[in-house]
């Protein structure tokens, strides 16, 4: 059997517990290396042979899983947040199926969820955002061509954007071009939950130099939005005066 395991955003105490019980019995572990934190590592046992994937190929990647589940071996398949999420764990599963080889997917805390709480925000405030948009700009790899940055950013809803803390000059001007007003407040999380986290506050006018100010060139999520003002409506959820299925309203 194979497990895809969400590693959670880089505590290791945030990996879910059935993804920390599945480490512990696992008899391989191929791990992202570039971006799991190491000490998830702890929680294998002693002859649990380990691989980083960040040094494999997809093909060096399967060599690895496919014998072993074969051989009746427990796999984990660790993936750095939840594997949904830029995970490129589809083409993995894909092969596995023309292998017909059973495999599950245990979720994690993706950073995006790590980077709300290091804001100490919440996404979706009421008459302010709905919606999060989860994305990148394009860079080595394109994106699809609705899906540019500035079209996205048209919606005027929260952006979390990944993979893009190199190009924030160029992130920021078209963030602006797609209708930001350039004083929209940015967060700036590095390495959200790991111990050297860091949590920038500034605007979209103003990222770039703050990125260069605390360093910051990569392994960061942008956040835009008012959702990091201080703006909004109170929530229909408690009020008082509104009726839900469990609670009458008060006059």
């Amino acid at each position: 059997m194979i497990y895809f395991v969400g590693a959670g955003s880089g505590a290791p105490d945030l990996i879910t517990i059935r993804g920390a019980n599945l480490l512990q019995k696992a008899d391989v572990v191929v791990y992202a290396g570039s971006l799991v934190n190491p000490a998830l590592l702890e929680y294998c046992k002693a002859d649990c042979q380990i691989y980083n994937s960040a040094t494999m190929t997809l093909e060096e990647v399967m060599d690895v899983m496919i014998p072993a589940a074969q051989a009746g071996q427990l796999v984990v398949r660790l993936h750095t947040g939840d594997p949904c999420v830029y995970g490129a764990h589809r083409e993995q599963m894909d092969i596995l199926d023309a292998h017909e080889i059973a495999y599950e997917v245990v979720p994690g805390v993706s950073s995006f969820c790590g980077a709300a709480a290091a804001l100490k925000a919440e996404y979706t405030l009421p008459d302010v955002s709905q919606t999060v948009i989860l994305t990148r700009m394009e860079g080595r790899t394109p994106v699809p061509e609705k899906e540019k940055i500035e079209l996205l950013a048209a919606h005027g809803a929260t952006m979390v954007i990944f993979l893009s803390a190199g190009q924030m000059e160029q992130l920021s001007e078209r963030l602006i071009a797609g209708g930001y007003a350039p004083d929209t407040p940015v967060g700036i999380v590095y390495k959200a939950t790991w111990p050297d986290e860091k949590v920038v506050r500034t605007t979209i006018a103003q990222m770039a130099q703050a990125a260069k100010e605390h360093n910051i060139t990569k392994t960061a999520l942008i956040t835009v939005g008012n959702f990091l003002g201080s703006n909004y409506e109170r929530s229909k959820l408690y009020d008082p005066t509104f009726t839900t299925e469990f609670r009458e309203a008060k006059q």
